[in-house]
Formats: C-alpha cells, structure tokens, sequence
C-alpha cells in the first residue's frame, strides 16, 4: 500500500505527464521554442515600458525644477524676444519705380511674375516664411528705382542717332573685311566656311578695336558666363544700397539670378539667326512679296539646303492643286499657278545642278561670253550717276580722263554761269545794286577752266584743234565770258569721246560695260532670259488670252475712216500676282461699225502696258512725243486710293487726247496701235525688257536735268560762294584733274586730310566730319550706306554725286526741321506710353496670359531655309527703285545680301549685341569708367596679346 506522499508525487507527474503529451500533440513538437519565445517577449516589452515610462516622468520632473529653481535672465532672451516680435511685422513695400503709373504697372506684374515662376516654386519646399521673398522684391525694386532715375538723367538722342547706328556699321565693317579675306568662291570648302568666317571676323575686330576682342565672350560659353557675372556684380554694386550689396549671399544669389536666368536667355534668343529672319519678316510683313525679288534670290543663292526647302514646298503645293477638283474659270487660275510653281521648281533643280557640279559660273563673264547686250548710247551714258561712274574708270584706264572731266566741268560752269546771270538780271530789273565782283569771279572761273585743261601748262592736256583753242583764250581776254563760252570745244570733245575707237566704242566691249549693265539691272542670266519678266502679261477680258492678231491684220480689217472709236477708264483695282501687287485699269471700250451697230467691250490694262504703248508710239511718231504725256511713276504709296484715283483722271486725259479725231488725221497709221492696245486680249508688250528698263533709268533723269547740271541748279549756291572757291582752288588742281574746280562748282565737301591710321581699321564714326554739315539723319545715312553698299569702293566723283542728292532729298523733305523732328521721335520712343507699351510687350511674350511660356522646340531646318528665303526676300523687295538708281541694282543687291549674311552667324551676333550692350551702359553711366573697365574684361583674349606681339615686333623693325 503506497503511502500518500507517494501518491501526490505520483499524480503530479501523471498529470504533468499527460499535459505535456496533450500540448505537444495539440501543438507539435517545436511548441516549447513558441513558448520561450513568448516568455522572452513578454519580459522584454514590461522591460521597455518600465524605461519609457521613467524617462517620461524624469523630463517632467527636470522641467518643473527648471522653472522652479532658475529665475529669468533680466535682458538676453527679452531683448532676443523683443527684436524676434519686431521682425514679424509686415514689410511695407513702395510699389512706385519709375515715377509714371503707365509703366509701374506692367512693371510689377513682370516682377511678381518673375519672383513667382524662378524663386518661389523652389523656395516654399525649403521655408513657409514670406520675409526672404518680401526682402528679394524690396531689393529689386531699389535697383529699379536707381536705374529709372538715372536713365531720366540721360539725353539718349546721341546714342539713338550716333553711337548706335555707329556700332552697327563698324560691326558690319569688320564683317565685310572678314568676308574679303576668304578666299574665293572656287576655293572654299564648304564645310569649314563658318569656322574660317568667325576665325577672319575676330581677327579683323582686333584690328579695329586694338584692345577689345569679344572672341572669348562670344565663343565659349564658360568665359561667356564669367563675363556676365563680373558685369552684374558692377551693376548691383551701382544699383543696390549698400548694405544688400554687402550681404554675399544676397549679392551671389541676384547675380546668378540675373546673369544664368535673365541675360544668358535673352542673349541667346537675340542672336539666334532664325529668331533675326523671322522678326526681320515680322517688322516688313506689311510689305508684299515681291515675285521679282523672290526669283533674284533663287539665282543668287549659294545655299543648296536653302533651295531644296523652296522645291518641296513646291512640290507639296503642286500636289495639293492637282488634288483639286474644279471646273470652269477656276481651272485657269490654277494652271497658272501650277505653271509658275513649275518654272520655280525648275529654278530650283537647275541651280542646285550648278551649286553640287562645282560649275557656278560668274553671271557678269557669262553674259559678256554671250556677246548680244544691250546698247546703252553715250548722251544716255553722261546723265546718269552709275553709267557716268564706269565710263569715267574706264576714261581714266585710258588716260583720257582730262577729256571726260572737261565736259563734266563745262557742264557745271554752264548752268552755274547761266544760274548767275540770270540773278544778276532780276537785280538789274528790280532796280538792285549789282555786287561789284560779280563779272570778274565769273570770268576767274572761266580762266581757270581753261587754265585747267586747255592751257600749255594743263597736264595733261585735252587734245583738240590748236586753232579753236587760240580763238577761245583771246575771246575769254578780251570778252566778259558767257555760259556757252566752252560750246564749241566741248562738242569737239563730245565727237571725240563718241567716235575715237579708243573711247565710247571700246568701252562698250570692256568688262567695266557689262559691270555697267549689271548695276543698271540690263543684264539677264541666258538661261533664264525671258521667263521671269516682273511685269507679267495683264489680265484681259477673255479667258484664253491667246488672241493673237499683228498690226498688219489690225491696219487691213480695222484701218477704215467711218470708224469711230471712243474708250474711257471706267473702274480701277488692286490685283496680287505671285505676290506682285499692282493696279489694274478697266477700260470700256465702245465701237460704231460701218452699218451703224456698235461694239462695246471692256479690256484690263496696267500702268506698264501703257508705258511700253507710249514708248512705241512716241518712236514710231517723233512729232507725238511733246503732245502726249503720259503720267510719270511712283515708287512709294502707289497704290494709295488718292493717287489710284489722280493716275486714273490723268490716263483718261491721255486716251482722250489719243483718240482725238484731230490727233487721228494728223497720224492715220497710228489707228493700228490704239486698235491693238484696246483690243479685247492680252496685250503684247512691243518692247523689250531692256528698251523699257532704259526708258525708266534714263529718260526720267533726262527729261528732270541737263546732264549734271542739276545737281549745281538746285544748290543754294551764291556766286560769291562758288567763284570764290574756284580762285582758291585754281593753283592746286594739278593734283587731282577736274576735283577742286568740281568741288567748288558742285559745292562738294573737300576729302578729308589721310590719316596715319588706315580708315578701314577705325571706327566709322572717326571718319566723320564735323565740319561738313551738321544734319544728323545725312551724317547717319551717309555713314550706314558707306557700310551697307561698300560705296568707298566707288570714285569720288559717284560719292560726292550720291551725298549732293541725299542732301537735297532730305533737305526737299523735311526742310530745316529735320533734327527737330528727329529730337521729337527720339522723345516719343522713349515717352512713358512707349515704355510702358515695351514692359507689356516683353510680359506677353514671357508670360501668356501670366503663364510661363515653355521654351518653343527647335524649328526643323527645312522651315529655317525656308524663313532665310522668305526674310532675303523681304529684305530685297523693299529696296525702292531710286536707290537702285542712286547707286546701281548690283550694288544694291549685294548690299542688302551682305547685311542679311551678317546675321546668319550666332558668334557674331552675339559680338553685336554686347557692344550694343556696353554702348547702353557707357550711356546710362558716364561718370564710371566702364570703356576701361571692358578692356580689362576682354583681355582675356588670346588674340589681344598676339596682336600687341605683332605691333612690337613691327615697331622694332622700323
């Protein structure tokens, strides 16, 4: 029997026996680890929270001794406090800058914009606190303030009128010298020609400059970067007040701000090529294309990639006409235009040919090679400015230039004498005392033309009958000389000049002949000679156009005199053809037949078809040409109503005086002509593109002066004034033949004395002479047509010739008020409205609609060639035809092509606009010496020191 200790043992064990097999069969076998792991747990978090819970308390309780046991420091942390309240007090912000509440405006919005989209989008995901920003704006607006003020300081008309239009000459200058240091055409590789060009242009700018050359600056957009901060940093210090220009974190952070965020873009944006063609064709765009100059272009290009971007636009418009589905009239119209597209692509495809065969042939060799040019006759070639100028290089060539000058200075003599007399007869008439020295200058002008070219001491000596010359120096000793005192020799001369084979007729074989042409727009490429006529066929009534009757078949079936004939102007319209416009004259026609019924029908003509029916008529019948006149052309506002409708009354007047039944008896066959210009079909023009092209460049001039003598007419010029400057002159003629006696009678400024320094390699504006005439806008427009037309290459004569006309141009405009209304538009660019009307334009651009504008995606080559097309062409289109008579059509368009080149390169872009920019600041702060200050900048340059290597080692060989 177990005792009963034994018994408890054992069922303490039974049970925990059976618990255990109960949990591992319930549990499994890895229960016991759960059930550690649990332990450990639970022994571990009472742990953590034990810690927690002291460490709780034990802060509390530190706390409460702190604020218990330490009193409060008596001034620190309120002072600290104090000032902390001061600073939460809101900023008042002055939002006045400038003074004008037109431009403050606009002004702020650009600077909330500003600070909005390049400040804040960063700034809140750093600080919630507003007073940095509020501290930012102050600032700028302080800088705005100081620059507002200093710039009203400022009299910005010499910068407008001078130094601007200054550095842009000087800038093309250079570019026109690094042009003519590449090589020639047939020697250039295409692919380094760019490289060569910016290289040749930096090198000529240390030429000029001497101490500056901005290639660093312009080429390498780190040196570029560094620039730009050094320049901001002087500007803030001279903007900013003091203590936020000495606060370095404020000072960097607007530096980079305005030289990384504002001037980099805008730099970059102002010299991008593409962004020049299109605001080139923006600021012209009320200018119509003009086919003419459209097709100049496409012949003159040496771009390929510029004429395979015309052909598949093209070929893109010809696919879209022929897609059309029409009927009627309106196919037409649209054979017309795929015609005209068809000859522009050929064009195209033929100059590309000759660009990729390397056979680009010289247009003036061509046509000489081509033999057949126009004939321009010698009386024609003496009035005109740019003939006259090749046939005196060629006369002097020949060592006849005494013979050519002779005449040129009868001429003058002549109307001045003539002028003269005739002011001494109104004195005589009004009962005027005669001044005293009147007689006796004009025969000490005389005496010195002879003494100039006809004495035995002439050098050299005009070559002409002994025995007229004796007559006329006894005739000039013994009589008060007249204006025709000289016509005798002077004819001799003439017949001389005409029929010598050295002279007229081999000038017309020489190269100088077909340069003439050239300029005179007379020569047409072979190739395309006869298919791009500007004027084009007018519009008639009948759709098919293709009446064709001659003047014989016209003089059978319509010669009769029981005809009668009456027409009149009936409507007048504006018409665009391949972007030409042109007014067109609805003529209504009425006919009475021999049975008594009457036609009447309506014919279209333009003023150039009555132009070319005038110039057959008036050769054809001589006695007609002091009876008919037909109205003269104008080249500006002419399609202006007012003139329309003066040009329309003034035709009308012409038909009527034409169809006169006295006009008819006097000129029978003349019947033929009229029948055939108001015949019901297109009209064929009788004369060719030359014949025309010489009756608009000679006859005007022909009829408006005598030869050169105009120019002397229309001078205000006294005869105590010229005459005087002939006897001063008449002992240094010797040196240049026919200049000094030209001088005084042309009343032409004298050249300047030759400087030590090559003209070419200073500034343009330190050829000026200030002496010479004090009329800005003639000072600036001769300065820029120097530049632009490379005039200097012209004799002195043309030079002097082209001055004398512009001065009379202005002066026959504006009068004396010239420089006043020049002062007055100056004042108005820069007036509030206007500047206030820039801050806006700038702000609409930036921010559409107060939206950041994106940055637009590169455009893709093809629409660039195509807007470098498009811009060429505006550019040329808009050249008036007076120019071109000025100073020639080559000269012209070479010109015109020079300054569009000039632009096509972002390196020298960028060189213009920072002398544009440093001209600014030069201006708006004179009292610093920010001209110092640049050359240190840019001379940085490389090519400063192998310039200033050169100078010394030049100077050390002398």
């Amino acid at each position: 029997m177990m005792t009963e200790p034994h018994q408890a043992s054992l069922s303490f064990w039974g049970w925990g026996g059976l618990g255990v097999v109960l949990f591992l069969v319930t549990f499994g076998p890895f229960a016991i680890f759960y059930l550690a792991f649990y332990i450990l747990c639970f022994i571990g978090g009472g742990f953590a929270v034990t810690l927690l819970y002291g460490k709780i308390n034990s802060e509390k309780y530190l706390e409460r001794c702190e604020h218990s046991y330490l009193p409060p420091p008596p001034i620190g942390i309120l002072k600290t406090l104090d000032e902390m309240k001061l600073e939460m007090k809101p900023i008042k912000i002055d939002r006045r800058l400038t003074g004008s509440s037109f431009i403050d405006e606009p002004l702020q919005q650009v600077i909330q914009f500003a600070l909005r989209d390049y400040i804040q989008y960063w700034y809140y995901t750093l600080s919630e606190d507003e007073s940095f920003l509020l501290e930012i704006r102050q600032t700028l607006q302080n800088a705005l303030v100081q620059f507002s003020t200093r710039s009203k300081e400022v009299d910005w008309q010499p910068y407008f009128t001078t130094r601007l239009v200054d550095d842009f000459a000087t800038h093309l200058r250079v570019f026109r010298k690094a042009q003519d240091r590449l090589p020639d055409k047939e020697d250039k590789q295409r692919d380094n020609i760019t490289d060569e060009l910016i290289d040749s242009f930096f090198e000529a700018e240390v030429e000029m400059e001497r101490k500056i050359c901005r290639d660093v600056v312009c080429t390498s957009l780190k040196d570029e970067e560094g620039f730009l901060r050094d320049l901001c940093e002087l500007l803030l210090y001279l903007l900013l007040p003091p203590g936020d220009f000495h606060n370095k974190n404020m000072r960097y952070f607007l530096r980079e701000v305005l030289a990384r965020g504002i001037l980099l873009p805008l730099i970059n944006q102002l010299s991008d090529p593409d962004y020049i063609n299109q605001f080139v064709i923006w600021m012209i765009r009320d200018s119509s294309c003009n086919y003419e100059a459209f097709m100049n272009i496409l012949k003159l290009t040496d771009k390929p990639a510029e004429l395979e971007a015309v052909k598949d636009m093209v070929m893109e418009e010809l696919q879209y006409l022929r897609s059309l589905d029409t009927a009627g009239d309106d196919i037409n119209v649209i054979k017309n235009q795929i015609n005209s597209l068809l000859f522009v692509k050929k064009v195209c495809e033929t100059r590309i040919q000759r660009l990729q065969s390397g056979k680009e042939v010289d247009a003036l060799k061509l046509a000489a090679n081509f033999g057949k040019l126009c004939v321009i006759p010698l009386d024609h070639i003496l009035v005109h400015n740019i003939a006259l100028q090749f046939f005196m290089d060629f006369m002097q060539a020949a060592g006849a230039q005494a013979e050519l000058f002779f005449w040129l200075t009868v001429e003058g003599y002549r109307v001045t004498a003539q002028q003269q007399l005739e002011a001494m007869q109104r004195w005589h008439k009004d009962g005027k005392k005669q001044p005293n020295a009147t007689k006796g200058l004009l025969k000490a002008a005389a005496l010195g033309v002879f003494e100039q070219y006809l004495s035995d001491k002439a050098s050299p000596r005009v070559q002409v009958n002994e025995d007229s010359i004796t007559r006329l120096g006894e005739k000039l000793q013994k009589d008060d000389p007249t204006p025709e005192i000289f016509d005798d020799i002077q004819r001799k001369v003439y017949d001389m000049m005409l029929k010598d084979e050295r002279y007229y007729p081999a000038f017309k074989q020489s190269p100088l002949y077909v340069r003439m042409l050239a300029e005179l727009d007379m020569l047409k490429e072979p190739s395309y000679r006869g298919s791009d006529d500007g004027d084009g066929e007018s519009f008639n009534g009948s759709p098919t156009g293709s009446i064709n009757l001659s003047l014989d078949d016209l003089s059978n079936t319509c010669h009769e005199e029981s005809m009668q004939l009456h027409a009149f102007i009936s409507d007048t319209g504006v018409c665009n053809e391949h972007g030409k416009t042109y007014a067109l004259y609805a003529i209504t026609v009425f006919r009475r037949n021999q049975d008594g019924s009457e036609d009447c029908w309506k014919t279209y003509r333009r003023y150039s078809d009555f132009h070319d029916f005038h110039m057959r008529i008036t050769e054809q019948f001589e006695n007609l040409t002091s009876i008919l006149k037909l109205p003269g052309k104008k080249t500006f506002n002419n399609m202006d109503r007012d003139f329309l409708e003066k040009r329309k009354k003034d035709l009308n007047a012409y038909l009527q005086l034409l169809l006169n039944p006295e006009m008819v008896k006097a000129c029978p066959t003349l019947v033929p002509y009229v029948y055939d210009f108001l015949e019901n079909k297109a009209y064929n023009k009788g004369k060719g593109d030359f014949a025309r092209k010489i009756d608009t460049f000679v006859n005007p001039l022909r009829s408006s002066m005598r030869n050169v003598s105009n120019a002397v007419k229309s001078l205000p010029d006294s005869l105590a004034e010229g005459m005087n400057k002939v006897s001063d002159n008449m002992g240094r003629m010797s040196e240049r033949l026919g200049q000094d006696i030209k001088q005084s009678i042309f009343k032409v400024p004298p050249l300047l004395p030759k400087p030590d320094i090559d003209p070419e390699h200073c500034r343009v504006s330190a050829q000026l002479d200030d002496n010479v005439d004090d009329n800005i806008p003639l000072r600036v427009m001769l300065l820029l047509m120097d530049e632009v037309f490379d005039l200097k290459e012209k004799n002195q004569w043309l030079r002097r010739n082209i001055k004398n006309l512009l001065q009379q141009l202005i002066r026959a405009t504006y009068g004396d008020t010239i420089n006043r209304k020049i002062v007055d538009h100056v004042d108005y660019l820069t007036s509030p409205e206007q500047v206030a009307d820039y801050v806006k334009k700038f702000r609409d651009s930036y921010w559409p609609n107060g939206i950041l504008a994106e940055t637009p995606p590169r455009r893709d080559k093809s629409i660039r060639m195509r807007t470098r097309v498009a811009a060429k062409t505006s550019l040329l289109g808009i050249m008036p035809d007076e120019l071109k008579h000025i100073i020639g059509a080559e000269t012209t368009r070479k010109g015109i092509l020079r300054v569009f080149d000039m632009f096509q390169y972002q390196p020298t872009n960028r060189r213009l606009v920072y002398v544009f920019l440093e001209g600014f600041l030069e201006t708006m702060f004179p009292q610093y010496k920010f001209p110092e200050l640049f050359v240190k900048l840019h001379s940085r340059s490389p090519r400063i020191r192998r310039y200033s290597h050169k100078l010394k080692g030049s100077s050390l060989k002398r």
